[in-house]
């Protein structure tokens, strides 16, 4: 049985505090186009996340709408990391490997930079194939950026800024979404890659259940 950990618990529980924040800004429309979002989608409501316009390591225009329809994994990071980053990353492509090779499940990947001064889509292809291809990377505008960072309550700020050499801290949280783009879970960087795989399938099957009933 897959134990949630403390810090887990009060992650979620904070994200839970915003959840009335900025409801009328926060509603996700649903688009016309997407006819295989699951009925439970077709209204609005507030939800942790929000519209954003980013771009992938082709340069390729990506919003929130190209999510719609799919179980997502996200992560925020940046390609400088010394520690943590990389482990992060590392995990979430063993977390794909496993949910497709033991349970049958796909999901899309997605890291979201948090330095996109230094993390251009060059950099961030390089770095991401080192893991997994199948990782979408996702940079933009510092602004925008800021925009998503906030949306996910994502805290990052660089320290020890000389020049262009400096770190950027940071919360290590990984956000599952469900096709509806609804924040089901956050996971604590202390989840390991079996647990966090095992975690997900319940969510995914809880939601296939949920829905054929």
């Amino acid at each position: 049985m897959l134990v949630l950990q403390p810090s887990a618990i009060l992650a979620f529980a904070g994200l839970a505090t915003f959840v009335h924040y900025n409801d009328e800004k926060r509603m996700i429309p649903l688009e016309a186009e997407q006819t295989t979002v699951p009925k439970r989608c077709n209204r609005n409501r507030p939800a942790i996340g929000g519209p954003f316009k980013l771009y992938d390591t082709e340069n390729n225009v990506v919003t929130e709408s190209k999510l719609r329809g799919n179980w997502t994994l996200l992560y925020f990071g940046y390609t400088s990391s010394p520690d943590v980053g990389p482990a992060e990353v590392q995990k979430m492509a063993d977390v794909v490997k496993l949910l497709e090779s033991k349970h049958d499940i796909k999901i899309k990947p997605l890291f979201v930079t948090i330095d996109p001064q230094r993390d251009s889509p060059a950099q961030l292809k390089a770095y991401l194939s080192e893991f997994d291809p199948r990782i979408v990377g996702l940079t933009g505008p510092v602004d925008a950026i800021r925009q998503i960072a906030q949306e996910y309550r994502i805290f990052f700020k660089k320290v020890g800024e000389v020049g262009r050499d400096y770190i950027v801290e940071s919360s290590h949280n990984m956000y599952l979404l469900d096709p509806c783009l609804e924040t089901v879970r956050c996971f604590g960087a202390e989840y390991k890659a079996s647990d966090l795989a095992e975690a997900i399938t319940t969510e995914v099957q809880k939601a296939s259940n949920s829905a054929t009933n």
